[in-house]
C-alpha cells in the first residue's frame, strides 16, 4: 500500500501530481460492469448496465479514490480493457494518456503539436473525446487531425489530416465531434468544404486499421458538435450523423447513411435560422424506426419516424425541448432531459413520447447557504435503472423519474467550477469526472476526479 501511495506521489511526467486518496471498495459479487469505451457510454445513449452501485452517499462527499491534473479541453475519460484514455491538450499539445483506471498511474502517453485560438474565449484543447475499439485508440482534435494508436503502447498507427485533405474550417468552436467506430470502420463528420458550391466531404468512412478512405459523403452541411451514432432503422445499420457547420445562411441537419456503402437514404434539415447557432446534442435511436434530434436556438426537438425505404418524417415537434449539448434519456414512454439554451432558461422536461406534449417541467435551482445553486444545462446518466445527473457547476444529484414528477433522491457537490459539460463515465463502480475550470472555492486546478461508487 505504501509503495503504491509513494509511486503514485512521484507522477509520470511534468511533476504533475496523482493523489491516490484511498483504495476502492471490493466489486460486490455478481456485479455487472461494461467498458466505456465511448464519451457517450457503451451504447452511445449515456446508459450502461452497470450495478449495483453505492446506494446511500456518505455525508461528507463521494470518497475520491485518485485525482490528476487536467490541462484544456472538454473530453470525457472513456475506459476498455483495463485502461483509462484521457485526451486533452497540454503546453500546446494534444496529448493521449493511458491511465490505471483505479489508480490513475500513467502508462504512456502521445503527444503532437496543435495550434488553437478559441475566438469566442472558451479552451484550446479538445472538444472530442478518445474511441477505443478492439486494440485502438482513435482521437480527432480540435483541428481536426485523426490519429489511431496502439492501446497498450500508444504506438501511431495512422493517421489523417482532415483539415489539409478537405479543407475542414476552424467554425465557431474549432472540430468537434467524436468519431464511432462500427465493425471494421470509422465513421467521421469530416464538415469539408468544396471550392465553388460550398459542398464538400461531410461525412467519411475510413478503414480502422490503416485509415484508407472507404467511403465519402458529398454535402453542403459542415461538422456540428454532435457525434454521430450507429443504428439499426428498420433492420439496416446506419451513420446518423448530425451535421451542420458555420454557414450563412445556417443549415444543417440530420442525414441517414448506409454504413455498409455511404449511400444517404434521408436527409432532414434541422438548424436554427441563426447564424450564430450550432448543433451539439447527438442524435438519440430509439426502437429501430425513431430516432429524436433537438437543439436549444429555435426549434426545438423533434421525433422521427422512418419508413420501409428509411425516409424520415416528423411525428411531432416541440419548441420546448431543445437540448443544447447533452442528450435526454428514454423511460417508459416519456423522454427527460434539460432543456435551454442558458443556466437561467433551462429547465427539466418531462416529454411524452408518442405525443410529443410536455408532461411538466422542473426548475432545478435552489438557495444553499445564501447562494442559489441549480443543475442547469446538466448531463444525464443512467445506469442499470437508477438516473444520475452532474450539473454544470459540479453538484452531482441521483434523480428519481416519472411520468408524475422528478425528485433528488440525494444530492452532493463534487467542486465548484464552471464548464462541468463533460458528461461523466461509469466503469467497473467507478465514476469518473472531469472538472474543467478552477475550484473557485478550493482554488484547485482542473481535475480529472475518481470517485468509489460501488455498491455495498
Amino acid at each position: 500500500m505504501i509503495a503504491r501511495i509513494l509511486g503514485l506521489l512521484s507522477w509520470w511526467a511534468g511533476g504533475a501530481l496523482g493523489l491516490l486518496a484511498v483504495e476502492p471498495g471490493p466489486l460486490q459479487e455478481g456485479a455487472v460492469v461494461e467498458d466505456w469505451p465511448h464519451f457517450l457510454g457503451p451504447y452511445c445513449n449515456a446508459t450502461t448496465r452497470e450495478t449495483p452501485l453505492l446506494k446511500q452517499w456518505p455525508a461528507a462527499g463521494l470518497t475520491i479514490v485518485w485525482e490528476a491534473e487536467r490541462w484544456e479541453g472538454y473530453a470525457c475519460p472513456v475506459m476498455a480493457d483495463g485502461r483509462l484514455f484521457n485526451f486533452h491538450r497540454v503546453d500546446g499539445k494534444e496529448t493521449v494518456e493511458c491511465r490505471e483506471p483505479e489508480t490513475g498511474k500513467v502508462l504512456w502517453k502521445y503527444s503532437y503539436a496543435v495550434a488553437y485560438q478559441d475566438r469566442y474565449g472558451f479552451s484550446a484543447g479538445p472538444r472530442s473525446s478518445a474511441v477505443v475499439d478492439e486494440g485502438r485508440v482513435y482521437v480527432a482534435g480540435v483541428r481536426a487531425q485523426v490519429h489511431c494508436l496502439s492501446a497498450d503502447k500508444g504506438e501511431l498507427l495512422w493517421q489523417r489530416d482532415l483539415e489539409k485533405d478537405y479543407a475542414v474550417p476552424q467554425n465557431f468552436f474549432g472540430y468537434g465531434p467524436t468519431p464511432v467506430v462500427f465493425q471494421d470502420r470509422v465513421i467521421v463528420n469530416v464538415g469539408g468544404k468544396g471550392a465553388e458550391s460550398g459542398s464538400g466531404v461531410c461525412v467519411a468512412a475510413f478503414d480502422k486499421k490503416t485509415g484508407k478512405t472507404l467511403w465519402e459523403v458529398v454535402d453542403r452541411w459542415g461538422a456540428s458538435y454532435a457525434s454521430p451514432v450507429v443504428a439499426a432503422i428498420r433492420g439496416k445499420v446506419c451513420a446518423m450523423v448530425l451535421a451542420a457547420g458555420e454557414s450563412k445562411p445556417p443549415h444543417g441537419g440530420l442525414l441517414t447513411i448506409d454504413v455498409a456503402t455511404g449511400e444517404v437514404y434521408d436527409r432532414f434539415p434541422w438548424r436554427a435560422n441563426k447564424y450564430e447557432s450550432v448543433l451539439a446534442s447527438s442524435p438519440l435511436a430509439i426502437d429501430g424506426n425513431h430516432v429524436f434530434i433537438s437543439e436549444c436556438y429555435e426549434l426545438g426537438g423533434v421525433l422521427l419516424e422512418f419508413d420501409e425505404e428509411r425516409k424520415s418524417k416528423p411525428v411531432w415537434k416541440q419548441r420546448e425541448f431543445g437540448m443544447h449539448f447533452m442528450m435526454p434519456v428514454v423511460k417508459d414512454g416519456h423522454l427527460y432531459g434539460f432543456a435551454g439554451r442558458n443556466p437561467p432558461d433551462t429547465e427539466f422536461k418531462c416529454v411524452n413520447l408518442a405525443t410529443g406534449e410536455v408532461v411538466w417541467t422542473k426548475d432545478y435551482r435552489w438557495e444553499e447557504k445564501g447562494q442559489v445553486e441549480g443543475l442547469f444545462r446538466a448531463s444525464l446518466l443512467q445506469a442499470g435503472k437508477r438516473y444520475f445527473a452532474l450539473g454544470e457547476d459540479g453538484i452531482f444529484v441521483e434523480l428519481e423519474l416519472s411520468p408524475e414528477g422528478s425528485r433528488v433522491v440525494q444530492r452532493t457537490r463534487l467542486f465548484t467550477a464552471r464548464e462541468a459539460w463533460t458528461l461523466p463515465s461509469l466503469h467497473r463502480g467507478l465514476l469518473y469526472v472531469v472538472q474543467n475550470s478552477p475550484d473557485v472555492l478550493l482554488g484547485k486546478k482542473p481535475r480529472m476526479i475518481c470517485y468509489d461508487l460501488r455498491g455495498k
